[in-house]
C-alpha cells in the first residue's frame, strides 16, 4: 500500500509521455507530405546565395529520402513544445506551491515563444548572411555544392544557439528569484555579460564579424530586458514563510 502514490505517479507519468510521443506522430504524419517543400523552405537561404551555375548535392544515397523526414520530424516536435510543456506542467503542478505555480507559468509560455523568436531571428536576419558569406568566400575555380544532410546539420545547430540564446531573460529570472544572484549584483557584471555575449557569438556563428554582432547584440538585450522583468519576481527566500503556511 505504501508504494501505492508512487506507482500512481508512475503511472501518470508513462500515461504523459505516451500523450508526448503520440501528439508528436501526429503531428509528423500531418507534415510528411510536406517534407520535400520544407526543406526548399530551409534551404531558401542557401539556394539564394548559390552562383547560379551551382547547386545542392546529396552525397549519400539515401539521404535525398531521409533528409527531408528528419527536417519533418525536427518540425513536428518544435511544433508540439506548447503541447508537450502542457504535459509537464500537468504532471508538476500538483506538487509546486501557489507562488511556484505563478512563476512557472509565465516562464514555460515566455521560454517557448521566446525559443520560437530565436529560431526565426536566426533563419530571416542570420542565415542569409551566413550563407552570402560562406558562397563569397570560395577561392577562384572552387564551385559550392552543400551537400544537403550537412546543411540541415548545420542549420540545426545555428537553430539550436540562437534558440537557447533568446532565453537569456528566462535564465536572470530563475537566477535571481532562486536566490543564486540578485538583480544589483547582475546590473554590476554587466560589463562582463556584454564580453561574455560577444565571445559567445564568435563560437556559435560563422566566422564575421556581422553573425556574431548578430547573436551577441541580441543576447546583450536580453539580459537588459531579462534584469528589468526580473523586478516583478520575489526571490524564492521571501516566499519561505508562506510556503510553509501552505503546507
Amino acid at each position: 500500500m505504501s508504494d501505492s502514490p508512487l506507482l500512481n505517479h508512475l503511472l501518470e507519468l508513462r500515461n504523459r509521455l505516451l500523450r508526448s510521443v503520440l501528439a508528436v506522430l501526429v503531428v509528423f504524419a500531418a507534415l510528411a507530405y510536406f517534407a520535400n517543400d520544407l526543406y526548399n523552405l530551409l534551404a531558401q537561404p542557401l539556394l539564394v546565395a548559390l552562383p547560379s551555375d551551382s547547386q545542392m548535392i546529396a552525397t549519400d544515397v539515401a539521404a535525398p529520402f531521409f533528409t527531408p523526414f528528419k527536417l519533418t520530424f525536427v518540425v513536428a516536435l518544435a511544433l508540439a513544445i506548447p503541447y508537450l510543456l502542457w504535459q509537464l506542467w500537468a504532471f508538476i503542478a500538483p506538487g509546486l506551491y501557489r507562488k511556484e505555480k505563478r512563476l512557472v507559468v509565465p516562464l514555460l509560455i515566455s521560454s517557448t515563444l521566446l525559443f520560437y523568436a530565436g529560431v526565426a531571428f536566426a533563419y530571416f536576419v542570420v542565415l542569409p548572411i551566413a550563407m552570402a558569406f560562406f558562397t563569397g568566400a570560395a577561392p577562384e575555380g572552387v564551385t559550392v555544392a552543400t551537400d544537403i544532410s550537412r546543411y540541415l546539420d548545420f542549420v540545426l545547430a545555428i537553430f539550436m544557439a540562437f534558440g537557447i540564446a533568446f532565453e537569456t531573460p528566462v535564465a536572470i529570472m530563475l537566477l535571481i528569484w532562486s536566490g543564486v544572484s540578485t538583480r544589483e549584483s547582475l546590473a554590476r557584471k554587466r560589463p562582463y555579460i556584454i564580453v561574455g555575449a560577444f565571445t559567445v557569438g564568435m563560437l556559435l556563428t560563422p566566422p564575421d564579424v556581422i553573425s556574431q554582432t548578430l547573436l551577441a547584440i541580441p543576447m546583450w538585450l536580453l539580459f537588459e530586458l531579462g534584469l528589468q522583468i526580473s523586478r516583478w519576481y520575489t526571490p524564492a527566500k521571501s516566499n519561505d514563510k508562506e510556503q510553509a503556511d501552505e503546507a
